[in-house]
């Protein structure tokens, strides 16, 4: 029954034409009966599943908690597995920022009014911010964060826009 909802979860809510990787992770061997059932299984509904096996990369970790997924992600053989996806690019740029922080912290900017004041001068190469920022019910707060967007893109610095539900835009949020 758990992996018909994992298996029904994943065909209802993943789009197979943009996804690139799936990562399948667990401490102990369940990562393995999952795949061995979706693949084995008759059921007319997992086929989207089966056709997509080769996107599908299996690590260890040491639990199944949401924290493991940092764990997990900071793995170089994982990480150079999914070099062409946006979380590895997401972990490089907040590891970068930590680097940055610990070893040149003049040069790392956090919070709203620094990160406003820095792209006014332009000083901006890598903005951080989170999806959730664009979904306030603040209107003001929204436009403030789509042109600092639009003014580091136009002067050639680059935005990641992390996802508030993924383990690094919680470490940029800062929840």
């Amino acid at each position: 029954r758990f992996f018909d909802t994992v298996g029904n979860s994943m065909v209802r809510h993943l789009d197979f034409s943009i996804v690139k990787c799936i990562l399948v992770a667990s401490p102990g061997f369940v990562k393995e009966k999952l795949m061995e059932y979706i693949l084995s299984t008759e059921r007319s509904e997992f086929k989207p599943l089966q056709e997509n096996k080769s996107i599908f990369v299996f690590c260890h970790s040491s639990s199944g908690h949401k924290h493991a997924v940092s764990e997990i992600l900071s793995d170089p053989n994982i990480t150079s597995r999914l070099t062409d996806t946006k979380a590895a690019g997401e972990v490089k740029a907040l590891g970068d920022f930590y680097t940055m922080l610990k070893n040149e912290p003049a040069r790392a900017f956090y919070g709203p009014a620094q990160c406003i004041a820095a792209s006014a001068q332009e000083a901006i190469d890598a903005l951080m911010v989170t999806d959730s920022l664009f979904r306030s019910s603040d209107l003001a707060e929204r436009k403030k964060y789509v042109k600092l967007v639009e003014d580091v893109k136009g002067y050639g610095g680059t935005v990641h826009i992390f996802s508030s539900l993924h383990t690094s835009g919680e470490k940029v949020s800062g929840t």
